[in-house]
C-alpha cells in the first residue's frame, strides 16, 4: 500500500519536474494542490488528512489543523522561513518537521540588490511615467558607497552582503545572534537598531516574523530614518507596519520602498501598491527558477528520508 503525501505549496505543484522526481518514488502516492493558489485552512485539513507526509510552503501549521489530521507524521518545508510552523505544536501531535536552510539564499539576496538598484536610481518610477508619456529624466542615487543597514544576518543577510561587495558600500549589521564572525569576515559593522535607523541610506530586513520583530518598522521608527532612505523588506509581512509605511511613503517621510511580503497575501490595499514610490511584488523573492528546483529537491529528499 503505498504511503499518500500532499504538496501544498503552488509553485511545486506547478512544477512538473519537481512533481515528477516526487512521484518517482513507488512507494508514494502524491497528492497536490489542486485550487493553483494558497490554500484556505480548511482546503489545508482536506488536502492533509488522508496523507502520512506534506511538503509545506507558507501554509500556517498548527493545533487547530494538526487535530484534524491524524494520520499525519512528517512534515518538510519548502522554502526557508520557519515561522508559519508551530513546533511545539507539531511536537505535541508527533509530527516531525524537516527542513534545509539557506537553498534560496541567492534568489532572496539577488532581489534585494535589484531593489535597491531600482529605488536608489529611480528605475522603476521613471519607467511607470515613460510608459505613460512622460520623460522625467531623474537618474536617482549610485548604490556606491552608500550605507546599507541589514537587519537579520543569516544567510540571506549574508548572501546580500556578499553581492554589495563590489559597490564599496558601509554595512551595519544588526542580528540578535553572535554574528561577530561573520560580520567581520563581510568587511561590516555591527550596529544598534538605532544606529541603523538612523545612518542608513537603505535598510534591508532579513529576519523571521516574531513577536520581536512584528511591526519593527513602524511610525514610529519611520520618523527617524533619513528623507532620503529606503525601506526593504523580501523577509515577511508583519515585519513592516503597512499602514505606517503608506503614510511615510505619501508624506514623503521617507524615499521610498520595495515590499516582496505582506500581512495579507495578496494584500488588500490598493491605495499602498498603487503608490509611484512603492515597488511591491507578489512573494517572489525565493522563486527564481533556480531556487524554486533547489527547494523541491531538499524537501522531497528531507520527506522520503523522514518517512523511511
Amino acid at each position: 500500500m503505498k504511503t499518500k503525501v500532499a504538496v501544498t505549496t503552488v509553485s511545486f505543484s506547478n512544477n512538473e519536474e519537481l512533481i515528477n522526481k516526487l512521484r518517482s518514488y513507488e512507494n508514494l502516492e502524491v497528492i497536490l494542490n489542486p485550487h493553483g493558489r494558497r490554500l484556505t485552512p480548511g482546503e489545508l485539513v482536506e488536502l492533509l488528512q488522508p496523507c502520512a507526509g506534506a511538503i509545506v510552503g507558507l501554509d500556517k501549521i498548527h493545533s487547530e489543523v494538526l487535530k484534524q489530521v491524524p494520520n499525519l507524521k512528517v512534515i518538510s518545508k519548502y522554502g526557508v522561513g520557519l515561522d508559519n510552523i508551530n513546533f511545539e505544536d507539531c511536537e505535541k501531535h508527533d509530527v516531525k518537521v524537516v527542513h534545509t536552510q539557506g537553498v534560496n539564499r541567492r534568489s532572496v539576496a539577488e532581489m534585494t540588490l535589484g531593489f535597491m538598484l531600482m529605488l536608489g536610481r529611480n528605475l522603476y518610477a521613471t519607467s511607470n511615467l515613460h510608459k505613460r508619456g512622460k520623460w522625467q529624466k531623474s537618474g536617482g542615487i549610485q548604490l556606491t558607497e552608500k550605507t546599507v543597514g541589514i537587519i537579520g544576518f543569516g544567510n540571506i543577510g549574508q548572501e546580500v552582503a556578499s553581492l554589495l561587495k563590489p559597490f564599496g558600500c558601509k554595512l551595519l549589521v544588526n542580528d540578535i545572534a553572535d554574528k561577530s564572525m561573520e560580520i567581520k569576515k563581510h568587511g561590516a559593522i555591527a550596529a544598534s537598531k538605532e544606529e541603523i535607523f538612523t545612518q542608513s541610506d537603505f535598510i534591508t530586513l532579513h529576519t523571521p516574523l516574531t513577536d520581536q520583530t512584528e511591526n519593527l518598522i513602524n511610525a514610529r521608527i519611520l520618523e527617524k530614518l533619513k528623507n532620503e532612505a529606503f525601506v526593504i523588506n523580501t523577509a515577511r509581512g508583519g515585519i513592516v507596519n503597512e499602514e505606517d509605511l503608506k503614510i511615510a511613503l505619501i508624506t514623503g517621510e521617507i524615499a521610498g520602498a520595495a515590499l516582496d511580503a505582506y500581512v495579507v497575501e495578496p494584500p488588500k490595499d490598493q491605495e499602498l501598491v498603487s503608490l509611484p514610490n512603492l515597488v511591491c511584488t507578489p512573494h517572489i523573492g525565493g522563486n527564481a527558477k533556480e531556487a524554486v528546483q533547489a527547494m523541491g529537491e531538499a524537501a522531497i529528499l528531507n520527506l522520503v528520508e523522514a518517512l523511511a
